[in-house]
């Protein structure tokens, strides 16, 4: 086949002239596959709290006002179940174009006069949860009809977790939800996630560097609430590609402004911005810094060590589950009842693990392993090669992948019964319990040249 030869495909980027277009060939695509794949649809749907039923969906649906003014919201979804019947306007921003508050509050305005139950904005701006929308409205608007936001990352995840891990039992609704992926993971779409750390981050990063941030700067508002969505961005990358509900970490009950402020706040003071989130069943969460002092970026995860046998033997544990990990990778151990840490690179940790002991107390307890691994910074804007974005997720995707996936917690033993005296014979060793060995020291061990303690 010709190299210049593509594959046609349901939904075409080509031929797209303007925003406008843009987002009426993003929106019509959305609302046509919701109707034509159940399963997708109503998985969308289940964030707002629509009932599961018939789908049908409408675009640019003309709704007047008490003054006979028009408005043409951007489509329109009906969930049908018996006599429930649940209505949803719906608002579309491509690219980099913002909601407008006005246009979202003139449309929970049409949604109460039409008995409407729902509005739901779609734009690439990340919130941390549907019911966060980015745009200030009047709480009062939103009391008998309910707003709603989703990122069309969101929507990319969804439809990626639906198709590649979920599965869709109907093979023609498969390659219908397979070719929306296509076009809405197309750059030419407008729709295909975080776009960059904004228009004030070169400067932003660059004042931090020097030292004359400003927590009060507007500047460092903006990048705290870029970084809020990069972290989200993250989170939903991972679950597209492990099919699991990644989330980000961040304190209960702590308002989005609140957490914002505290943003701002350690980026001026500390010149550093730190995210963490959480993938179901690994060991621990991963924490993403990036400072912009020293322009590295480190991912990290911890670990608490076993609660039994010798302080060495402890350690040990962890460092054979660490085969393929980087020799860079920094090992830091803290210990119980202590202020104390200990800190080695991995290669030194495997070639002399005792000196990750305490060096007051070689009989301490470790307590924790704090796994961190550091690498220069993207500084370009954009999601392209060398920059900020793409360099940050692909440093964290290859954290899990060659650290925390293979990574597994500490299990106590369960406790064992003596043997019955007729079952076990006199000469029988007894096995010994796990981390119990005689000497912490083992076969093939090098001799640390640093131990006070070894033979001259």
């Amino acid at each position: 086949m010709p190299e210049e030869w593509h594959p046609a495909r349901l939904i075409p980027t080509a031929g797209i002239r303007g925003e406008e277009e843009r987002e009426r060939r993003a929106t019509s695509s959305l609302l046509a596959v919701m109707g034509a794949v159940p399963a997708f649809g109503q998985a969308i749907l289940a964030e707002l709290d629509a009932p599961r039923g018939r789908i049908s969906t409408f675009a640019e649906v003309q709704l007047k006002d008490a003054n006979g003014k028009v408005s043409i919201p951007d489509g329109a979804i009906v969930v049908e179940r018996g006599k429930t019947r649940w209505r949803c306007l719906l608002e579309v921003k491509t690219s980099g174009a913002p909601l407008k508050a006005e246009q979202v509050n003139r449309y929970l305005d049409m949604g109460r006069e039409h008995d409407f139950d729902a509005v739901l904005t779609i734009s690439n701006q990340i919130t941390a949860e549907p019911t966060e929308s980015p745009v200030a409205v009047d709480g009062r608007k939103s009391r008998k009809v309910g707003l709603f936001h989703l990122s069309w990352w969101r929507v990319i995840t969804e439809a990626i977790v639906q198709h590649r891990f979920r599965g869709i039992e109907d093979e023609d609704q498969a390659w219908i939800l397979g070719e929306l992926i296509a076009y809405l993971d197309h750059e030419k779409s407008g729709a295909s996630g975080f776009q960059d750390m904004g228009d004030k981050w070169v400067g932003v990063r660059n004042a931090a560097a020097a030292g004359t941030l400003r927590a009060t700067n507007p500047e460092a508002r903006r990048v705290a609430e870029r970084w809020d969505q990069f972290v989200d961005y993250l989170s939903l990358g991972l679950s597209q590609d492990l099919g699991r509900d990644v989330k980000p970490v961040r304190q209960r009950k702590q308002t989005s402004e609140v957490r914002l402020d505290a943003t701002a706040q350690e980026l001026a003071e500390a010149g550093t911005l730190q995210g963490t989130i959480k993938v179901p069943d690994a060991v621990g969460p991963i924490t993403v810094q990036a400072d912009l002092r020293t322009r590295k970026v480190s991912t990290s995860v911890t670990v608490d060590a076993p609660r039994e046998g010798r302080p060495l033997t402890r350690v040990k544990w962890l460092l054979k589950q660490l085969p393929d990990a980087p020799n860079d990778l920094r090992v830091d151990v803290s210990f119980s009842g202590s202020r104390e840490t200990t800190s080695l690179l991995l290669q030194e940790a495997r070639e002399y693990p005792q000196r990750l002991l305490s060096s007051s107390d070689a009989k301490r307890d470790p307590r924790g392993v704090v796994l961190t691994l550091t690498r220069p910074m993207g500084t370009k804007r954009g999601k392209g090669e060398q920059s900020f974005v793409l360099e940050t997720r692909q440093q964290a995707v290859d954290f899990y992948r060659r650290i925390v996936q293979g990574l597994r917690p500490w299990q106590a033993t369960a406790p064992r019964l003596p043997a019955e005296p007729e079952d076990v014979p006199e000469s029988a060793e007894a096995e010994p319990p796990p981390f119990s060995a005689d000497s912490e020291r083992e076969p093939g061990d090098a001799v640390d040249p640093q131990d006070p303690s070894r033979p001259s």
